[in-house]
This record gives C-alpha cells, structure tokens and sequence, in this order.
C-alpha cells in the first residue's frame, strides 16, 4: 500500500496523545492542560485499528488472489520489524534500573514471550508496562493469518459477518462478566487494568474494526471507494462517535464504559481511519510538517518515552526547575523523548528494517527461473 498522508497524521497524533497520557512519569501536565492528557490512552486504540487495516490489507490481498498465504515471510517481516527495537529497550530495563519510571519490573521472559499482559502484578510492577499493547497486536500478527486463510477458504460474507459479531458480543459479554465478578468480590488488586485493560481477547474490536476495513478493500473495492468519496461526511461521524465515546468513558472503569464503550470507541476510529484514506478529503490532504517524521519513527518513541521522560524528570528538571517552568519545561521534555526515539530508529530500527527488505529482494530475484542458454 502507498503511504497516505491521512494515516500519517493519525498515527503522529496517536502517538503524541499516548505520550501526554503518560506524562505522569513526569508528574503531569498539571490541572490547566489534564484536557490533553486525560484521555490519551485513546491513541492505542487508534494504532489497534491501523494495524487492523494495514496487516488486514496485507494479508487478505493474496488470499483474495487465490494464492497461497506466504506465513513464513509474513511472520519473518513482523519479526524483523518489532523484535531489535524492543529488544534493545528490553535490555536497558533490565540491565539498568536508573532508567525505570517505576521500581517493579516484570522477570524478562515476560516480555519476550509477549505474555505480559496476561500476567503482570500490576499493583507492583508497571515498569515499561506500555508493553501490553505489543503483546496484544503480537497474539493478533499471530492468528490473524490463519483465520483469514480459514475464512477465505470458501469465501462466504455471512460467514465473515457472523465471526465478527460473535467477536463484538463475545467482548462485550466477556468484560461485562468480569467487570461485575470484580466489583462485587472487590479483590485488593487493580483489576480494571489485569482483568479488563490489557487481556487481548478484551481488546479486539479496534483490531476487528481495522480487518473489516480491509476486508471491505479489498473484496468490495468499489464500495470502499465509494465511502472513501463521503470521506468528510465519515469524518462528521466519527467525531460525532469519539464525543459519545468521551461521554461513556468519563468513568473509565465503569459498567458502562467497560461494556459498550470500546465498540463504540473502535467504531468512531474505524470511519477516522476511512476517511483518512481518501487523498482528497479533508484528512488526506491535511498535511502538517513533521507528521510523517513522527508516524516514521512512532514505534520506537513508544518504546522509548517513557526512559527519556523519568531521566528528564529525575536528572534535569531538578537543575532546571528554579529557572525553566511551564512551556519551556514542558519542550525539554519532549526534546528529550524525540532524540531517544530518533536515536532507537535509526541507529536499531531502520537499519534492520533495511536489511529484512534488502534480504527478501534478494530472495526473490534468487526465486525467479532463469532464461534458457541457447
């Protein structure tokens, strides 16, 4: 796929939101600016419905072609695009608890096996617990491609359409059950973010609602233009559902939040997203400078932000707090987690990527058949 403006803008946004959400490493944004940060954990799930969209699109427009899905490579790309960068990060976590926002961390296999979300004691270990959110788009890389296969073996929309509402009801029963077995036992844990935050099978319909997209792409391309076409028209409605999702969540461990918010939630950024893809809406052609730098680099300043805030805020700030306050505080700060972002991706991160598509190229020109000699 073509890189879109519009998908770059929203990923920089959503990246920049869940860096003021985590700003309470640093001790906040303070009561004047708590509107930014408040609901900046929002900006996860807009990755949830990219990766849903992107990886969707990568792997049905094969099995749409009647070829074979190629499972080996796309788990070797995934591979090579998330694992040097976090393993880095990992090992400087491990290895130097200065750079830790929080004491308590998590043993390392944890992380490695990506089951920290299953398993973390959050009440005493939140050390780089930003992680969660990887460990849920991984167990999707990871069955996503099989289900598509099986879906498209015998390519059936009602099919498709009763496995995504199965989906939706199943998460909607799931943290309904579990929201009201909580709260009544009321164990002395934090279990909103145990039991119902980080789960995986808790946090799929931003992903869904990204698959859908692509599953509308790519075998319904003239319907999926014809909405692209109405892209302001979408945007209208996704602002529309973003505001019902930021009435639903005002209690953001509530019943009602917990219950109905996320589909509501993934839905509004479903049509974000679909309407960010028309180059000609208002979203496509929205270009602001710096926006594709900041999507570039997105994932290893999500890695990264949280080191670069607690070194500021543990070694900086306190030098500079009797003469730096306010703004200018504030763009030391985001100074600091642009250059160890920056630093992640392109000294770890591009260069593996690089070599991965370097090493397929080659691959396939190794694949071709060779013209006879006469």
């Amino acid at each position: 796929m073509p890189r879109l403006p519009g998908l770059d803008l929203l990923r920089s946004i959503a990246i920049v939101w869940v860096m003021l959400f985590h700003s309470f490493v640093a001790g906040g944004l303070g009561p004047d600016f708590q509107w930014l940060s408040r609901f900046g954990w929002m900006g996860v799930d807009i990755f949830f419905v990219l990766s849903g969209f992107l990886i969707g699109t990568q792997v049905l427009r094969p099995l749409q072609r009647g070829e074979g899905l190629a499972f080996q490579a796309f788990y070797a790309r995934r591979a090579w695009r998330i694992l040097p960068a976090f393993a880095v990060v990992l090992a400087l976590y491990q290895c130097f608890p200065v750079l830790r926002e929080d004491p308590g961390l998590e043993p390392w296999w944890v992380f490695a096996t990506f089951t920290l979300n299953l398993l973390i004691d959050y009440g005493h270990n939140t050390a780089f617990s930003h992680a969660w959110s990887l460990c849920v788009e991984e167990h999707f890389y990871l069955l996503f491609p099989f289900i598509a296969w099986w879906l498209t073996r015998r390519p059936s929309a009602p099919r498709v359409l009763a496995v995504c509402a199965g989906i939706v009801l199943l998460g909607l029963a799931l943290r309904t059950g579990v929201w009201l077995h909580n709260d009544a036992l009321n164990p002395p844990r934090p279990w909103f973010i145990e039991d119902i935050y980080y789960p995986s099978w808790m946090r799929l319909d931003g992903l869904l609602m990204g698959v859908m997209l692509a599953v509308l792409r790519v075998y319904r391309p003239d319907k999926f233009q014809r909405l692209q076409a109405r892209s302001n028209q979408l945007l209208l409605g996704a602002i529309a559902l973003w505001g019902l999702a930021l009435l639903l969540f005002s209690n953001r461990t509530g019943l009602l939040a917990n219950a109905i918010g996320w589909p509501v939630l993934s839905l509004g950024f479903g049509l974000l997203v679909l309407a960010a893809t028309d180059p000609k809406g208002l979203l496509g052609r929205w270009t602001l400078p710096g926006t594709a730098w900041l999507a570039a680099i997105s994932y290893s300043l999500y890695l990264s932000h949280k080191i670069a805030m607690h070194l500021v805020h543990e070694m900086v700030a306190p030098v500079l707090s009797q003469r730096v306050q306010g703004l200018a505080l504030f763009s030391v700060y985001a100074l600091a987690v642009l250059a160890l972002g920056a630093a992640l991706h392109y000294l770890v991160e591009l260069p593996f990527l690089r070599w991965r598509d370097r090493r397929a190229r080659s691959r396939s020109a190794a694949s071709k058949p060779r013209p006879a000699m006469s």
